[in-house]
């Protein structure tokens, strides 16, 4: 059934019964346990921390790039800070479940903009994800018809 929306708390209204049918999903509830067993997780504390503070170091580095004396070792020690921090269990399930969630908000976004006009594009700020963005941008002879 279609419901016609007629004044701009309506629309509101129904946004915000979309956000609670979508709080109220599988893919939701599995996103927020994951999250919270990251969050309560000493060891993935620690690897996220110790990621934070490579990452501070390497932005104090990179303003003078490859040129800085110390640039190698902070990029080498930030990459493998990421992967330990990455390849744990919890992390990863979290990451794992973010990028699920972030997969159907864009598909209830494109779905929206769709049922709006064809020609919307809706970005979903992670081109590796986005089947359907234009690749290559504006004049490259992607697919985005612009």
């Amino acid at each position: 059934m279609q419901t016609v929306v007629s004044t701009p708390i309506e629309l509101l209204d129904a946004s915000d019964e979309l956000s609670g049918m979508i709080r109220s999903s599988d893919i939701y509830h599995h996103y927020f346990e994951a999250r919270q067993i990251m969050l309560e997780d000493e060891e993935a504390k620690r690897l996220i921390e110790d990621f934070n503070q490579h990452k501070e170091k390497f932005d104090e580095v990179q303003r003078f790039g490859k040129f800085h004396p110390d640039y190698s070792e902070v990029t080498k020690a930030l990459r493998i800070a990421k992967r330990e921090m990455d390849l744990h269990e919890s992390v990863s399930a979290y990451k794992k479940a973010e990028r699920s969630l972030e997969k159907l908000l864009t598909e209830v976004s494109e779905a929206l903009a769709a049922s709006v006009s064809p020609n919307i594009k809706v970005p979903s700020g992670n081109p590796y994800f986005d089947n359907s963005s234009c690749s290559g941008g504006c004049g490259s002879g992607g697919s985005c018809s612009c």
